[in-house]
């Protein structure tokens, strides 16, 4: 039986912050079992290593963890990286300042800065949350609850993904954990394209959504679907449309 987007529930504040709890517990144990050869392997993300990916992932845990760590990354990002998009130089500073941590650190770095920058993140009051401010490309105008609840989380589960696809491990996919990413992540796609369609997601985290009569029908693996909306996985028609991750 299919359902309906507008059926589907929308995701709460503490829901988001309890995925996020998850997922830095699985990022962390991933890379636990990663061989030393691991974290030189390249990405999905073409700039970044495994190595490069997990320092982003610490910056990004600590700036949720500390607003002034957060304003810092922004402001040397602008200085030293003009020519990036504010996002980009962030990433760009957050990845510099851990080019001599070595993996084990990095490891132990994003399980601490994991928790602390999710305890700060569940709690920020709602009217924080409700704040609309502009956030740049690719993400532009949204509530700070879109980006801390949202974004961030989606962020490190895709990148979960990438690290698991680039040493050759099968991701822990669960339908509690990452299917309730996968159904919030299918019912943005269907808002951003506004077009019928009848979508089945297999595995794991699978689902069946449509829209409308005489939609494409759509069906593949939900991390894959997931993949092609993150930009990650070549795509065409309904499935080229981007999510912001």
């Amino acid at each position: 039986m299919s359902t309906t987007t507008s059926e589907v529930a929308a995701v709460d504040h503490d829901t988001w912050m309890d995925l996020a709890t998850t997922e830095y517990a699985r990022l962390v144990a991933l890379l636990r079992d990663l061989a030393p050869a691991d974290w030189a392997r390249p990405t999905d993300c073409t700039e970044w290593d495994v190595r490069a990916m997990v320092a982003h992932l610490v910056g990004a845990a600590e700036g949720n963890a500390r607003i002034r760590e957060s304003v810092r990354q922004a402001v040397v990002g602008r200085r030293r990286f003009p020519r990036e998009v504010l996002v980009d130089s962030i990433n760009c500073v957050q990845v510099a300042d851990r080019a001599d941590r070595a993996a084990a650190e990095l490891v132990a770095d994003l399980e601490d800065a994991g928790r602390r920058g999710v305890a700060a993140r569940r709690r920020i009051p709602g009217f924080v949350r409700a704040v609309v401010v502009p956030m740049g490309p690719p993400l532009g105008t949204k509530p700070v609850g879109y980006l801390m609840d949202r974004i961030y989380t989606r962020d490190a589960w895709m990148h979960r993904i990438d690290i698991a696809r680039a040493t050759g491990r099968d991701p822990v996919v669960t339908a509690d954990h990452d299917g309730v990413l996968v159904a919030d992540l299918v019912a943005e796609w269907a808002t951003l394209h506004d077009e019928p369609f009848d979508l089945v997601l297999t595995g794991p985290a699978g689902l069946r959504r449509s829209r409308g009569a005489d939609g494409a029908r759509l069906e593949l693996d939900a991390v894959e679907f997931a993949r092609c909306a993150a930009g990650r996985a070549p795509a065409a028609g309904l499935l080229g449309v981007a999510v912001p991750f």
